[in-house]
Formats: structure tokens, sequence, C-alpha cells
């Protein structure tokens, strides 16, 4: 079971950032949201903070929940779902 004790945003952001991430933002889903197969034209490191998400790369699903850490590589086909809930992320790009 991932640890509840997440770190604060700003504690996230400031480790991203001296990481080498230069942009660190919240995005909030709405609940059952698919999001087909796609790419970001940036890396990605983010943490689950509310809900959950189902992460689909290379033909293996992830679940993830509160407390649960994902990265992608920039231009990595990849699809998405949220939970019932929705779900948070804080995420840090490296454009």
């Amino acid at each position: 079971m991932p640890s509840m004790n997440l770190p604060s945003f700003d504690q996230f952001k400031q480790q991203a950032l001296a990481a080498g991430f230069d942009e660190v933002i919240e995005r909030d889903w709405p609940p059952h949201t698919v999001l087909d197969t796609h790419t970001h034209p940036f890396a990605v490191h983010a943490i689950l903070t509310r809900g959950e998400m189902w992460l689909t790369l290379n033909g293996q699903t992830q679940h993830l929940l509160l407390g649960s850490v994902f990265e992608l590589e920039r231009d990595v086909p990849h699809d998405e779902r949220y939970g019932a809930e929705g779900a948070t992320y804080w995420v840090a790009r490296r454009n």
C-alpha cells in the first residue's frame, strides 16, 4: 500500500526543480475521464494526490492510487483512465 505521508506541493515542486524539471503544476481530472493513446512533448514525474487512475504504457496497465509515483519520458505513447472520483496529481515537466 502506498504511504499516505505525502510531501507538500511546495516540497514536491522544490525537489522537482532541483532535479532539473522546469514546470510544476497540479492536474485535476473529472470522474471517468478517458484519454486514448497520446504523447506529450515533455518528460513527466508525478505523484497521485487524490483518487485513482490507470496508466497504460507499452501494453502494460498500472493501477495508481494515492501516493503512487509515475514517470514518462517525452513522446512516449500512453493511455490514461480515471476512476469514479476522478483524480488529482502534481506533475513536474521537463520541456
